[in-house]
Parts: structure tokens; sequence; C-alpha cells
């Protein structure tokens, strides 16, 4: 649905996006990560057709956002950061003029509607204007109004700023339910969201594509990640420590404790040997009737992988 290939976008002398490449097809929910100024927003208004890029080209649904914007955008519905709305208008009447802008009149208008406050629980203050509106239903009623055309297409700028937990919660799950149908990109800086509701991620520093892949592939990137910690007791230290070196899986070891009868620490796995490792560690240690203290498998982080890969910019 969405293909960006070799995107740039520069002001003046400063790249704030190098040369970017990305896909996102129906059914996937793509987060848009990366460290403040780091080119986010800047690369999702060229994709919306907001902003025009230096160079590359940006196609939705078939339809060329430069070339043919008209045709691209009625695949799209768009959440900006800090999303305007008609203070002065009812939220039923707010939706109602964005669904005419986007061409919907008489009974499909009024389901468009209808629809589109059902899914952000939007109906309880149908009636009562936007300026009376707590922050959060201000949201939610921006958030409708991407949602009125039911687009094939959703892009979301920091979509859960400014919400509660509870908010933020339903939010995620309504955008984990709508990926199902839909092709979906929303930026983000918090990590916790990559992992509740995307499908894929995309990491972004200095306007450059840093990382790709899904949150598993991204958590393995970390460093230690795979890596298995070791707690053996009941058999003299310097045997264990031995024995654990020679083993066929085990690559090297970083020893942290080592007494008497106990060692500890953690052992790194030849590529693929992960699984193998952490057997063959068990079967040395029950075959010694030794006493295995400790034996798990580290699994990366999202926030350490974040920290390792990206380095902070000025505003984008």
């Amino acid at each position: 649905m969405i293909h960006v290939e070799n995107l740039s976008k520069h002001f003046g002398a400063k790249k704030a996006v190098n040369n970017v490449t990305f896909d996102v097809k129906k059914g996937e929910v793509l987060g848009f990560l990366g460290p403040n100024g780091a080119g986010k927003s800047t690369t999702m208004r060229m994709v919306t057709g907001y902003l025009p890029p230096t160079s590359g080209t940006i196609t939705v649904g078939g339809a060329d956002v430069v070339e043919d914007p008209i045709r691209a955008k009625t695949h799209i519905g768009y959440l900006p950061e800090n999303a305007p709305l008609y203070t002065e208008l009812t939220v039923q009447g707010f939706l109602n003029f964005i669904g005419q802008l986007r061409g919907l009149s008489g009974a499909d208008l009024d389901k468009a509607v209808s629809r589109s406050m059902d899914l952000c629980h939007l109906q309880g203050v149908r009636h009562q204007s936007v300026d009376t509106l707590s922050k959060g239903f201000r949201h939610r009623t921006c958030f409708a109004q991407a949602l009125i055309s039911d687009p094939d297409v959703l892009i979301m700028d920091e979509p859960t700023d400014g919400l509660d937990p509870n908010q933020k919660h339903e939010v995620r799950g309504l955008i984990r339910r709508m990926g199902e149908e839909k092709a979906i990109i929303f930026s983000t800086h918090i990590l916790e969201e990559v992992e509740a509701a995307c499908t894929r991620a995309i990491v972004i520093s200095n306007g450059v594509v840093v990382a790709n892949g899904t949150p598993d592939d991204l958590k393995q990137k970390a460093t230690g990640a795979g890596t298995i910690r070791f707690g053996i007791a009941g058999i003299p230290a310097a045997s264990a420590k031995e024995a654990l070196q020679n083993l066929t899986s085990v690559d090297s070891l970083n020893i942290t404790l080592e007494e008497e009868n106990t060692l500890r620490g953690v052992a790194t796995p030849k590529p693929g040997q992960s699984g193998r490792a952490s057997e063959e560690i068990f079967k040395y240690v029950s075959g010694k009737n030794g006493l295995l203290q400790e034996l798990a498998t580290v699994e990366g982080r999202l926030d350490d992988m974040f920290r390792e890969i990206t380095v902070t910019d000025s505003a984008a």
C-alpha cells in the first residue's frame, strides 16, 4: 500500500531525511521510532503530501503522492501531531464537516460519522462543542476525523501523546485491531507502544534508517541479547569453568563470580546455538550432580537497542 524509495528532504544545508526507503503492506502496523529531531515527522509529512520531498518517490495505493496527490490522498487517513480542530463546532458537527470534505453525503455521511464516533467512544459527547472537551476527548475527536472515510492507509504522528494510561491502552488496542485490515504507520518515541501495537518497526536517527524489523528482531540487536546467564554450585569452579569453555556451542565466557565450588557468569553462544548451549550447560551440571542456581537466556530490550543505535539530533 505504501512504497517509499530513496526519500530525502533538505532544509538548506540540513539533511532532515536522507535516502530513506521502506514499504508498508496491508495488514501491517509500522512503528516509526527515533529520538526527537530524527526526521520522523518530516518523513510522515512527505508521505501524506503535506511536504514536498527534495528527492525520492512515494506511492500510496499505487498513486504517486507528488504526481497524483488527490488520488493518493483518497487512500489516507492522517492524524498529525497537535491536530487542529474547529473548537466552535460540536463533535458531530466537526466530523460531519470532515466527512463532507471527503465527498460523503446523506446516509453514507451519517453512517461514517456514527462509525468513527463509535470507534473512538465519542457518542457520549457528540453534541458537545469541541472547546468544552478535555484534552483526551479532543484527541479522540482528531483520531475520529482520520477514520471518517474508512481509509486503506492510516498515518499518525504521536497518536497517544497527552493521553492518560487508560486512553493510551484503548488507542493502542484500536490501532492493533485496525492494523489487521489496513496499512498503518505511526510515529512514537514510546518504546512500549512498539511491542503493544506494532508488527514491525523502523528506527530512524539523523534522518537515516538504522534498523528495520519486527519488535523481536530489534530486541536481538541489543548488546547481550541471546547470551546465557548461569549460576553453578557444588562443582569445583575451575573444573566447571574449563568444561563450559570447551562446550561446542559456547563461544566465550564472562565470569562474574568464581569461588571454590561456585561459578557465576554469562556464556555467549556461537551463532544460532543459544538453545543448544543452554541444553549442554544443563546436561553438564546434571551429570556432575551439581546445583544449577540459574540458567536463563537474556532477552534483549528495545530501550537498550534504541540507545545503542540512535543519536540525538536537532528538531526535524
